[in-house]
């Protein structure tokens, strides 16, 4: 008997896999993390490797020299191991740049190009026929551990700082909608994320580019406004950091928050340098002597607030006398956290051609001794702590050890307090009572968890 196949019936397909590199900051996290949201919405598969992809795509970084040849060496080695690759993000902007090194690339886009980046996947690897909508969880795939997550507000800035090319590479300041950065927390939330990570090119402007136009979430009119949003946020239950926050004048307003609880006592400000004249000709909006005087204002407040912030050593034309001013903030400002980096010309930055270029030798030289000082400064500030309780955030383990954070410590970039004698699952808060310290990290043994 001769047999038939129904057409009406299903025919099982092999599932198309894609490779996924995400490069750069947590901005590019979460422009990594819609896309692979929506590739598995459509029915793709995340592949591990280059070998058991079909196809890759490389969501690049092109802040500065060192990130362009990180994504180009990685482009590279995408094509040799596997021969398909699609490029995104901002290096993705300067597509001649891309394609001049690898003309095979299969298609080229700039940041946060979800659908363009859809598009080309469609082209070079068409979509399975059935959407396998039940295999995506509200909140979205993520690439941060379960228990912490970045929350992105809004793309693009609207400054000009000369060392900078984001604006070019990611444009203009876009908010978000409230109402959509609301329900993303709260999915967030829901799925068991215990911290959410704000962040954006210009936090503080939040909502600027629209008037602070009212939005709506679970019933209710909220302005899309920066110090409305962390109040919402608060109402969720779990931390809520603040990243990329520009000291504009109502941020004080959110001190309050933090001593309330609402929000983490914890604010991530790019100071960048504190001499008023290299300020000037790196077109930061901030002043350090009422930077010194608002630190002030806000520890007394607040008196728990941990400030991080970042710096650049060697911008053209520093002089001695500048870089000392910096050292001399650094000991008033008595900041918790923070990074420093040598100046680093970037292709297109107006920066590259402003007079007196500073010696690679004194720069590494005076990050050496900037450096000094602030670790005398955080092994001081550390030390203090030594004897109190505080409640942490467990993150991973290893050899009978915790490692976790405290409020005064975002993953990846600041310190940690290590739970010594016991393995606890991440993800959990516990208290722990702080026994030792160095100039980075804390210890400390468990009281109870939750």
């Amino acid at each position: 008997m001769k047999t038939t196949t129904d057409s009406t019936s299903p025919q099982k397909q092999t599932p198309k896999r894609i490779g996924f590199v995400s490069l750069g900051c947590p901005k590019a996290l979460v422009d990594s993390e819609r896309i692979l949201t929506q590739l598995k919405t459509e029915g793709y598969e995340i592949a591990p490797d280059y070998d058991q992809a079909d196809m890759v795509v490389i969501n690049t970084c092109g802040f500065i020299d060192s990130a362009v040849q990180e994504s180009l060496d990685t482009i590279g080695e995408a094509l040799n191991e596997n021969g398909k690759v699609i490029v995104t993000g901002c290096l993705g902007a300067d597509s001649d740049k891309v394609l001049a090194a690898y003309p095979e690339v299969l298609a080229v886009s700039g940041a946060h190009a979800y659908e363009e980046v859809m598009s080309a996947v469609h082209k070079h690897l068409p979509a399975p026929h059935d959407p396998y909508t039940d295999l995506v969880p509200p909140q979205g795939i993520k690439l941060t551990p379960k228990h912490y997550a970045y929350l992105k507000i809004s793309e693009g800035c609207n400054h000009s700082c000369s060392f900078c090319i984001i604006p070019s590479m990611r444009g203009k300041l876009s908010s978000y909608p409230i109402g959509d950065v609301l329900q993303e927390a709260e999915n967030l939330a829901n799925a068991g994320v215990k911290e959410l990570l704000v962040v954006s090119q210009d936090t503080s402007a939040y909502g600027l580019d629209t008037k602070y136009r009212t939005g709506f979430w679970q019933g209710r009119p909220i302005k899309t406004h920066i110090q409305q949003l962390t109040e919402a946020l608060g109402d969720l239950g779990i931390w809520v950091r603040m990243h990329y926050v520009y000291p504009y004048p109502h941020v004080d307003n959110l001190i309050p928050l933090m001593a309330e609880g609402k929000i983490l006592p914890y604010l991530d400000i790019p100071f960048q340098h504190a001499s008023p004249s290299l300020l000037k000709a790196m077109k930061r909006p901030a002043h350090a002597e009422k930077i010194i005087t608002r630190l002030q204002k806000w520890r007394e407040i607040c008196p728990d607030i941990v400030v991080r912030s970042t710096f650049i050593t060697g911008f053209p034309g520093e002089t001695e006398e500048d870089f000392q001013m910096l050292l001399d903030f650094l000991q008033e400002a008595q900041l918790d956290r923070v990074g420093c980096f040598t100046y680093s010309p970037v292709d297109g930055a107006s920066a590259n051609d402003l007079a007196n270029p500073v010696p690679d030798e004194l720069k590494e030289e005076r990050l050496e001794r900037f450096m000094e000082v602030q670790a005398d400064i955080s092994t001081s500030k550390l030390a203090k702590r030594v004897g109190t309780r505080m409640v942490v955030l467990t993150d991973d383990t290893e050899d009978n050890l915790t490692i976790a954070r405290s409020y005064a410590d975002a993953p990846e970039i600041d310190g940690q307090v290590l739970i010594e004698g016991i393995e606890l699952e991440p993800g959990q808060f516990v208290e722990v009572d702080i026994t030792n310290s160095s100039q980075h990290d804390l210890w400390g043994t468990l009281v109870n968890s939750e």
